[in-house]
């Protein structure tokens, strides 16, 4: 089966894996962020996606999203490797003051997030741009139907 970008989704192991990127996020938050994340998400907050492939070959591991206030996001997967066996990886998806990206943070410990958080709170939970080295992997502006610029604001 092909997924939207080409990539091939393997068939008859979406809802387990699903499922099971769903429940090791939420157990992954319960454990390591007991005093601030899990008091704000909840179990049912948490929406999986299926491993992806490529090629015959594993390209992401199952993961699951769940939607914070303020256009933040946090993402769940695991990162596996032959030397270390699987590791949780926490990023928290935070919309950038441009408009028109985010930047991926990863959280090490509940210590980096209230770290980041007050960062972040001067500016209502958004990630500075920075013209000179844009991290927010900004979407260019798509040209009108006219041919000319079309503004990054507009919605049609």
């Amino acid at each position: 089966m092909e997924g939207p970008c080409g990539e091939e989704v393997q068939e008859g192991i979406g809802v387990t894996s699903v499922a099971r990127a769903e429940t090791a996020a939420a157990q992954h938050v319960f454990r390591a962020y007991a005093y601030s994340l899990a008091q704000a998400v909840e179990d049912m907050d948490w929406h999986g996606y299926p491993a992806v492939r490529e090629h015959g070959a594993r390209r992401w591991e199952a993961s699951a999203v769940a939607w914070l206030d303020g256009g933040l996001w946090l993402h769940h997967t695991l990162r596996i490797s032959e030397a270390d066996g699987a590791s949780d990886v926490l990023t928290l998806i935070v919309p950038c003051t441009c408009g028109r990206g985010y930047t991926d943070i990863v959280l090490d410990t509940e210590d980096v997030l209230l770290e980041l958080l007050a960062e972040l709170r001067p500016t209502h939970g958004l990630s500075l741009h920075d013209d000179r080295t844009p991290d927010c992997h900004s979407v260019q502006a798509v040209p009108a139907l006219t041919g000319g610029p079309r503004d990054a604001r507009s919605i049609g």
